[in-house]
């Protein structure tokens, strides 16, 4: 009995491990290339985050889970004002993977966030997509 006790409880520990699902389909990597990338990375993509939300705010609350590098705040490419989203770049992986297991999906500036590993931030990546300048997303928002 205490053997499938512990069998149940299991399925709690495997959903708490990060999962791929975030890729950035025009990082000019495949899938598998992501993949493995995703493995060694130091870095964290967050989304959804409210417009308001500032750099230091960012610091604050993702420190808590290890020694934050540098933040990347996302911007809208015309006027290079925030437009929702960040990277967070650690010292090491496991600080990004406690980023994701701890942070993703919390409520943050009343906004709920999305923490994914990123396979790592490269200029150019921290401005928005879409046709006016912020995320692609935006662009069908009424």
């Amino acid at each position: 009995v205490q053997r499938r006790r512990c069998g149940a409880m299991a399925h709690l520990y495997q959903e708490l491990a990060p999962q791929v699902l975030y890729v950035d389909k025009k990082s000019g990597y495949n899938p598998k290339k992501w993949a493995e990338a995703i493995k060694v990375t130091r870095t964290v993509y967050v989304g959804n985050m409210a417009f308001c939300t500032r750099e230091e705010q960012v610091y604050a609350l993702f420190s808590k889970c290890g020694d934050i590098k540098r933040v990347i705040m996302g911007l809208n490419r015309r006027d290079k004002y925030p437009c929702g989203f960040c990277f967070v770049e650690y010292y090491t992986h496991e600080q990004a993977k406690e980023a994701v297991n701890l942070l993703n999906k919390i409520t943050f500036d009343d906004r709920i966030i999305r923490v994914d590993l990123d396979a790592g931030f490269t200029e150019g990546r921290q401005f928005g997509r879409g046709e006016s300048g912020g995320q692609w997303r935006d662009d069908f928002r009424e």
